[in-house]
This record gives structure tokens, C-alpha cells and sequence, in this order.
């Protein structure tokens, strides 16, 4: 109970307008929290590392960033697509910009420019999980799977709680067994 009432006051404090992104410090600990062995305590971590990332340390980049949110959950992918892609050409040093232009291009089978993206996320942010597996859904459907299980495995080394990317590995163990990685 004290860890979900301190992560909770985390949330808050960060959503008061607190400026934020993959440099924020508190990420250390959250990180910490997140591959330790409690599942309940790693979702709330991964809740706040989400909350930090979406925070975007340039101002004139929040209100693209909402639209491309919001374009996205409506199940528009060509105007998320362009307001992130002005989110990464107004902050290019915000990893989570990077990553959603990554995962709307995934969407839109884009798949080589998925990976660029995702590669400039992971420059930015070597921890970035959703990144990672997002690498591994990529190599997947490219159908190189010895890159997609080395990707879902750098994933979980940061998150091994993220049991859909687990299942996905142990599919793809059996695939690339025998083969190099």
C-alpha cells in the first residue's frame, strides 16, 4: 500500500506541469522498481515511466504531441503520423515523440522506417522498453526472427514483467533454436 500511494503522489506531482522526458532522474529508481521481482509494484513503475516519458521537455511539441495521441486513439494514422513527425522535427532529442511516430508507422506497415525511428528512441533512450518490443514486433514482420527475439529479449532484461513480449520470445525460441542469433 505505501508503494502505490507513493507511486500515485509521483503521478500527481508529475502531472502538475512538471517538465519531464527520458532524462527526468527519478527514472532510476522507477527502473529499478520496474525488474524487480513484484508484478503489482513493476505495473505501477511502468505507469509512472510511461507518465515521465509522455512529458515533453519542449513546450511548442505538447500541443502536436496531444493531437497525435488523439489522432491515433481515433484510429487516424495518417494525421498522427504527421503531427508526430512535427513532434520529432520540433524536439528532436524527446525519445517518446520518436517512439509514437515509430508505432504509427508499424501501423501502417512502414516497416523499415519503424526501425529507424525506433533506433533514434533507443539512441535517446536505451531503456525504452515499449521501444524494444515495438523492435521485435518490427523484425517479426519482416520475418527475421533471430533480430526480433534478441530485440523482445533486450526488452525484457529492462521489463521482464511485460508477459505478452514474454510469450512472443519463447514462440520465437523455438524458431531460432539452433540457429545463430
Amino acid at each position: 500500500m505505501r508503494r502505490l500511494l507513493s507511486a500515485l503522489l509521483l503521478c500527481v506531482s508529475m502531472a502538475a506541469g512538471a517538465v519531464a522526458d527520458q532524462t527526468d532522474p527519478r527514472l532510476d529508481g522507477l527502473f529499478r522498481r520496474l525488474a524487480g521481482p513484484d508484478a503489482a509494484d513493476a505495473r505501477v513503475a511502468e505507469a509512472a515511466i510511461w507518465q515521465v516519458w509522455s512529458i515533453t521537455g519542449t513546450e511548442e511539441a505538447i500541443l502536436p504531441f496531444r493531437r497525435g495521441i488523439a489522432a491515433y486513439g481515433e484510429g487516424r494514422l495518417a494525421d498522427a503520423l504527421a503531427q508526430f513527425t512535427e513532434v520529432t522535427r520540433m524536439a528532436p532529442d524527446f525519445a517518446e515523440g520518436w517512439n509514437k511516430q515509430a508505432t504509427v508507422l508499424f501501423r501502417l506497415h512502414r516497416h523499415d522506417e519503424s526501425a529507424l525511428a525506433i533506433a533514434r528512441t533507443l539512441a535517446l533512450e536505451p531503456r525504452h522498453f515499449g521501444a524494444l518490443a515495438g523492435l521485435g514486433l518490427v523484425r517479426r514482420a519482416q520475418r527475421r526472427d533471430a533480430e526480433a527475439l534478441a530485440a523482445f529479449e533486450r526488452g525484457l532484461a529492462v521489463h521482464p514483467h511485460m508477459d505478452a513480449i514474454a510469450g512472443l520470445a519463447r514462440e520465437l525460441r523455438g524458431r531460432v533454436r539452433g540457429r545463430d542469433i
